[in-house]
């Protein structure tokens, strides 16, 4: 990608994180690499879940080699129910407890028409987007105490839809229900359940499913006039996964260059 995305988090000597056991879906590139190197800076243990993308998972191998025994790379697909009970059971193996949920791997494949969707393109972007959702928190609820975060990855679209991206402002809505409605359920366990609504950030995502002329303008219909960067949007989840949002709950935030989400 040309730019790059940015996923260099400021230095931090709070240690917000520091001892919380954390896994992190598609945490190999985009807003999920930015969210696990922010986790790592700021204390935390990190189990980064990924598809099979090995340059990107050895790529942040490298960045976060100085962090010794912080780290566990575990490839597979989160949209299948056993693999995700296995990444619970390889965490608990090597961290001994889990504090901290971030759902946030995601496809999307932009059609010009709810007829272009298939069958097979729509069972493959719900399996992904939310399907995996339920079934990586179900897997870690049992180990999570009092005070344990879970963060689901959600979109702008969610809220104002995207004439390309049907079923993929479909997933990202039915997170948002997914959010509410686990937060309440999980409230007298004191687990909090929260949300992030990203808009247009620079993630190899975009050019991957996008024209070159569509990347050329991405994000500058925002209120800032441009994309955002993943490091940009990786503090959010710091917050949330942190005690300083110990009374938040149900809620969702918008790190989307300004545009105003009643929601």
């Amino acid at each position: 990608m040309d730019p790059r995305p940015d996923s260099e988090v400021g230095n931090s000597q709070k240690g917000r994180l520091e001892g919380k056991v954390a896994i992190v879906t598609g945490g190999d590139s985009g807003i999920g690499r930015a969210v696990t190197r922010a986790f790592v800076k700021e204390g935390a243990s990190v189990v980064i879940a990924y598809l099979n993308e090995e340059k990107d998972a050895e790529e942040l191998q490298d960045i976060l080699k100085d962090y010794g025994n912080k780290c566990l790379f575990i490839a597979g697909d989160v949209s299948d129910d056993k693999h995700c009970v296995e990444i619970v059971k390889q965490t608990l193996k090597k961290f001994g407890k889990l504090d901290v949920l971030v759902n946030n791997a995601a496809v999307q494949f932009p059609q010009k028409s709810l007829l272009d969707i298939d069958n097979d393109q729509l069972l493959h972007t719900f399996k992904t987007n939310v399907f995996s959702y339920f079934y990586l928190t179900r897997s870690a609820l049992p180990h999570m105490k009092s005070g344990a975060s879970i963060i689901n990855t959600t979109s702008v679209t969610a809220y104002r839809g995207s004439d390309r991206l049907i079923d993929y402002s479909a997933t990202k809505g039915a997170i948002v229900g997914f959010t509410r409605a686990l937060a309440n359920n999980l409230a007298a366990k004191k687990i909090r359940v929260n949300g992030v609504a990203p808009g247009p950030i620079w993630t190899p995502l975009i050019p991957a499913t996008f024209t070159k002329k569509e990347v050329a303008v991405f994000g500058k219909d925002t209120p800032m006039g441009r994309p955002g960067q993943p490091n940009e949007v990786a503090p959010a989840y710091v917050f949330l996964a942190s005690d300083e949002a110990s009374y938040i709950s149900g809620q969702v935030i918008h790190p989307n260059g300004g545009e105003i989400i009643n929601g």
